[in-house]
């Protein structure tokens, strides 16, 4: 396992990290997505702990809260030996302000997150999505009172626009406060829009990217065909992230066979092409099966040549918007003028 810096913060996380989403949920979307039991986590965590994972990801509404208690337990002792990540946002019960990022949901949020994972701090407390309805200053005061106080160490995004980020980090600088030091985003072979916006933001300005989804929620798995694919699989229940599946398709008709030479899975492939990529930190990896998290982390042993990324790039690759497309055209760049 290698290790890469979360942004300025001089803290090395593992280049892949266990996602827990699949911990806990005996109904709705979230059995489809995991169901996975104590002995099940316990197991998964072990594995990945041995393999060298020393950054672990959870959010307090992943299987309404269970998917924390789990990995609290799963860790136990060992709590200290790892950067640990959790979120708040989402609903966390029936009250009309059990949502949100308003300082009453947060200090709220934090202290039921610390006692269901059994810690007195977190490393890195992540907004999961934005909340229009909240002044983000008060949002970013807030976690930065948590900061100061010893509950969070770090703080960070998930989710946002381009322009959200670029003016939290701006009232982070006015006024002060604790910023940003990295966003968890959804990237994939067959989503990479954030190549449009957030990837030039984050070059620009320093920040950690964490990757979420890498495999668009096992679409680049290998288990899915033009004919069809894996009735067992999450995606055949639950249809997430949205995916262009024509050419999805024929990103995989490049990937499959890259994979086949390599003696790899399809998912090694997948995870070796944003493992290659200078702006990614970590990669985050979920999986219901420790056959399944044995072969994400063999990802790492995978080298792809720059003719192979190529042509994962030309078959990936997604049609510039404006005014990107001016960029493209090129006629008045100056000598060493800086591209992302």
């Amino acid at each position: 396992m290698k290790y890469r810096l979360l942004a300025d913060t001089g803290l090395f996380v593992s280049e892949l990290c266990l996602g827990t989403m699949t911990f806990g949920g005996r109904a709705q979307i979230w059995e489809a997505i995991g169901g996975l039991d104590q002995q099940a986590a316990d197991a998964l965590v072990n594995r990945a702990l041995e393999a060298g994972i020393n950054f672990i990801d959870t959010a307090n509404v992943y299987s309404g809260g269970e998917s924390e208690t789990m990995l609290g337990k799963a860790l136990g002792s060992r709590r200290r030996d790892i950067v640990l990540a959790t979120k708040v946002r989402g609903r966390t019960g029936p009250g009309a302000n059990q949502v949100g990022l308003s300082r009453s949901h947060i200090v709220e949020a934090v202290e039921d997150s610390l006692k269901r994972l059994g810690t007195d701090y977190i490393d890195l407390y992540q907004i999961h999505r934005s909340d229009v309805l909240t002044n983000m200053e008060d949002t970013l005061r807030a976690l930065d009172d948590l900061v100061r106080a010893g509950k969070v160490r770090y703080i960070g995004c998930s989710n946002l626009e381009a322009w959200m980020m670029m003016k939290a980090l701006a009232i982070s600088r006015a006024q002060n406060l604790e910023r940003f030091r990295c966003t968890q985003s959804y990237y994939s072979l067959v989503g990479r829009e954030l190549e449009r916006q957030i990837i030039p933001l984050i070059k620009d300005q320093g920040l950690g990217l964490l990757v979420w989804s890498p495999l668009a929620g096992g679409f680049l798995s290998g288990k899915f065909t033009r004919t069809g694919g894996d009735e067992t699989a999450r995606r055949a229940k639950f249809d997430f992230p949205p995916v262009n599946k024509e050419k999805g398709f024929d990103i995989l008709d490049v990937v499959v066979p890259m994979a086949a030479r390599y003696q790899v899975s399809a998912a090694q492939i997948a995870l070796a092409w944003l493992l290659a990529k200078d702006a990614v930190t970590s990669v985050i990896i979920g999986a219901k099966k420790l056959s399944q998290l044995d072969d994400n982390l063999k990802a790492i042993d995978v080298k792809l040549t720059e003719d192979d990324l190529k042509a994962l790039d030309e078959a990936s690759k997604i049609a510039p918007e404006y005014p990107a497309w001016m960029d493209v055209l090129g006629t008045d760049r100056r000598p060493g003028e800086r591209r992302y």
